[in-house]
């Protein structure tokens, strides 16, 4: 005769106290939470001395050598250059939305130069006169004209930038974070109106001037005259 034997009841069917369940909005809720502030922490490193080298990065220069597309023949005389610096405070606000959570400000230092030149690749006998003498030379020559803009780099910073919430989660999502492209192009325009009414061009015919003067009067020439469109040159 076999003896019964005693079943142990099943976890599942043991009494226990009731688990207590969180709605489910609440746990979504708590993650967006945690993954927003997670986000800001990685973006923003100087909240957490050191975390820069937690999440720091290597960069290997991989490039391939640079490819020659054209040579140009330059028939210009550059007179004169200046250099420029401008502090540019550009804002960008959203609407019905507090700087806190959308909006940017930058503060930034463009340092660059401009150039001036006389273009002299157009000149012909009808803008040079000698006497038979060759003792007088007159020369007609087009207007000063201003060179593109360009802006140092390594000279040129950021002084600070004030990004709202969905601002660094953009930029930690972005191929490109802290884009400074349009502050670049704002202290390029800056640099360019500035080099306008500094009197560059004017400083470049002048200089251009005592250049050829000096040429010409080394070839034997006693008196030389030198316009500049409209304007008659010093």
């Amino acid at each position: 005769m076999v003896a019964p034997t005693e079943t142990q009841p099943s976890p599942s069917t043991e009494p226990g106290r009731p688990r207590r369940r969180f709605p489910g909005w609440i746990v979504a809720l708590c993650a967006l939470v945690a993954l927003a502030l997670a986000a800001v922490l990685v973006v923003r490193s100087e909240v957490i001395p050191g975390l820069d080298d937690i999440f720091g990065e290597d960069t290997h220069d991989r490039s391939g050598p640079a490819l020659l597309e054209s040579i140009q023949d330059m028939s210009r005389y550059e007179g004169a250059s200046g250099n420029f610096q401008v502090v540019v405070d550009l804002e960008k606000d959203a609407r019905f939305l507090p700087d806190s959570i959308r909006g940017t400000r930058t503060l930034y230092v463009g340092t660059g130069s401009v150039s001036a030149y006389v273009d002299l690749g157009a000149l012909d006998e009808r803008n040079i006169s000698v006497n038979e003498e060759r003792t007088t030379a007159t020369l007609r020559l087009p207007d000063a004209e201003l060179g593109k803009a360009t802006l140092d780099a390594d000279r040129s910073y950021a002084v600070s930038k004030q990004r709202g919430l969905l601002d660094r989660l953009g930029d930690f999502f972005s191929d490109n974070p802290n884009d400074e492209r349009a502050v670049n192009r704002l202290a390029v325009r800056h640099i360019a109106a500035a080099a306008k009414e500094s009197g560059l061009a004017d400083r470049a015919e002048k200089n251009t001037t005592g250049m050829l003067r000096g040429l010409l009067t080394s070839l034997g020439f006693e008196k030389v005259t030198i316009t500049y469109g409209e304007r008659d040159g010093g």
